[in-house]
């Protein structure tokens, strides 16, 4: 999996999965572009990267920042999207549709609108790469608008593969993993998660980002995915 010289932007990628994206990207010889709402994130992220490795503060719901990150950024191989809030549940009958509005303005459109700018600078042998998640196989109550999200973007990841080929599309959809998205919970019911969830998935845990982080790596370098779905679950789905 060998990125050497090769330009990658990770959209989200000061932190959590994002960042442990960038960093494994870097250790496969990339120069990394990284890109978040909060200055600190970035500075953080910057020094956990190495120095060729760069970072820009930009709100990726507002089109015209995003493009002008293209614009700087210049030439460049592959787009890696992760960004994203921290999760929350939302039953439907308490539903704030203000609050579910805004989960789909930076996780779909977001990625849509960064795909866009993104086109006249992705070289045409490069890739992009989205991510969704296994609620869309396996929701539960209060899932429904993580759930459609995620559904929305694997459909997305489809046909943009069709429509802009020969760039590849890809998305990785993650299962449980020990990352920032989960903050918002409170710190015993979060450990409980991961625990009532190691002990019912095959492999016996939770994910960790470094696990996740290897699937967009390979999707990044594997020549022949186009349209793929990548699910790293630890057997979740199975069960």
């Amino acid at each position: 999996m060998d990125l050497q010289g090769q330009r990658v932007v990770v959209l989200g990628g000061t932190s959590g999965i994002g960042l442990a994206t960038a960093q494994a990207a870097a250790r496969q010889g990339a120069v990394v572009t990284v890109a978040s709402s909060r200055q600190a994130s970035v500075d953080h992220a910057l020094t956990l990267l190495p120095g060729q490795c760069s970072g820009h503060v930009v709100d990726l719901t507002d089109a015209r920042a995003v493009g002008r990150l293209f614009e700087s950024v210049g030439e460049f191989s592959h787009l890696v999207y992760t960004a994203g809030e921290p999760l929350a549940l939302m039953p439907v009958d308490t539903l704030d549709l203000d609050a579910a509005r805004t989960f789909f303005e930076l996780r779909y459109f977001g990625a849509l609108g960064a795909v866009r700018a993104a086109l006249p600078y992705l070289r045409r042998d490069g890739s992009i790469t989205l991510t969704t998640g296994t609620a869309k196989d396996r929701p539960g109550p209060g899932w429904s608008v993580a759930a459609s999200i995620c559904g929305a973007m694997e459909s997305l990841t489809r046909a943009l593969a069709v429509e802009l080929a020969p760039v590849r599309v890809n998305v990785v959809s993650p299962g449980f993993v020990r990352s920032p998205l989960w903050s918002g919970m409170g710190e015993e019911e979060r450990e409980r998660m991961y625990a009532d969830v190691a002990t019912a998935i095959p492999v016996g845990r939770v994910g960790e980002v470094d696990d996740i982080a290897r699937a967009y790596v390979f999707l990044m370098t594997e020549p022949f995915a186009s349209g793929t779905v990548l699910t790293v679950d630890g057997g979740h789905i199975l069960v």
